[in-house]
């Protein structure tokens, strides 16, 4: 069903803009807690992070939990979750309607052959384009809820309406877009390799089991689309890392309870900032709840959108 199918294709525009929301809307309020911590260890701390490491905010997932829990309640693990969800849905409906137009077109300009043997490499290019399409569409939401996970106590914006207030008054309107740059050069290949994995994963599932079907079951989805997100994810997280300490910088004064706030210039002098001072490792921090929630967030993407383009069919079968 992800991707352009001429035998099966009879969804509309506005079918796949509704499909693409409601994945996107699920998906964000499941695996938001993750994303929590995973901005949490990218940002606030340059100090190692080691259950031994007297020094660091945080020692590890179950401590950093702990930590939030404790200090900040149960609804610190959902901060930013508004801005998160505009995002959520905002991108979730451009990928999938920009992906399924541009199948489409590879389609009806190549060979039928050729997509059809080359399936997964027609799958990463459009798949690329249509996520960059989806983040310089999102990008200002992404950074809006960056800053907002980010803040400790106490908190220098009071929600998401005074965060955008702030930031075009004190910084102005392109500061919206703080890391546009390093999150291009990571969604280009980041979504294509999710889309591409999604459909090999999706030909070797049906080849090891036999499956002619054309329908996709749940289990697939889930299946498929989580190993199509852990390995796009491990390629591409250093850049997700710089991104991320590019967002919020300008408002280190929020950050200072989590540890020593660090200022970058641009992509190369973070990078090289933190190979320097925090080794190679540091360019992995956050990694585990990342990949983790890469997992489920791409499994459940993927299975939901699916599940809905296959109730959405059924209005014209009646």
């Amino acid at each position: 069903m992800v991707g352009f199918e001429p035998q099966t294709n009879q969804l509309s525009r506005w079918d796949y803009s509704a499909a693409g929301a409601v994945s996107g809307i699920a998906t964000r309020f499941l695996c938001q807690p993750l994303d929590v911590l995973k901005i949490r260890f990218q940002l606030l701390q340059v100090e190692p992070i080691h259950r031994t490491a007297v020094t660091s905010k945080y020692r590890g997932l179950t401590h950093a939990t702990q930590c939030i829990i404790r200090e900040e309640k149960v609804a610190a693990l959902w901060k930013g979750h508004v801005p998160a969800q505009f995002l959520s849905v905002v991108y979730g409906v451009m990928q999938f309607v920009s992906f399924e137009v541009l199948t489409e077109c590879v389609w009806k300009l190549l060979s039928p052959t050729l997509t059809k043997n080359w399936r997964p490499v027609v799958h990463f290019t459009c798949g690329g384009i249509s996520g960059c399409m989806a983040t310089i569409a999102a990008q200002p939401f992404d950074v809006i809820r960056t800053r907002l996970v980010a803040q400790g106590e106490p908190k220098m914006y009071k929600g998401t309406i005074h965060a955008v207030q702030s930031i075009l008054k004190e910084e102005g309107f392109f500061k919206l877009y703080r890391g546009l740059s390093p999150t291009l050069l990571q969604v280009g290949p980041y979504v294509g390799a999710q889309f591409g994995f999604y459909r090999l994963f999706q030909e070797i599932w049906n080849t090891a089991l036999k499956i002619t079907d054309t329908k996709i079951g749940i289990t697939e989805s889930l299946v498929c689309g989580s190993c199509a997100g852990m390995s796009a994810k491990a390629v591409v997280y250093p850049l997700d890392l710089i991104k991320k300490r590019l967002q919020v910088q300008g408002f280190e004064k929020a950050r200072q309870p989590f540890g020593s706030p660090r200022l970058y210039t641009g992509i190369i002098h973070c990078l090289m900032t933190v190979l320097k001072e925090e080794g190679f490792g540091g360019l992995y921090k956050g990694f585990s709840p990342s990949l983790l929630k890469s997992a489920l967030s791409t499994g459940l993407s993927f299975a939901v959108y699916e599940k809905m383009c296959q109730l959405l069919l059924l209005k014209y079968k009646l």
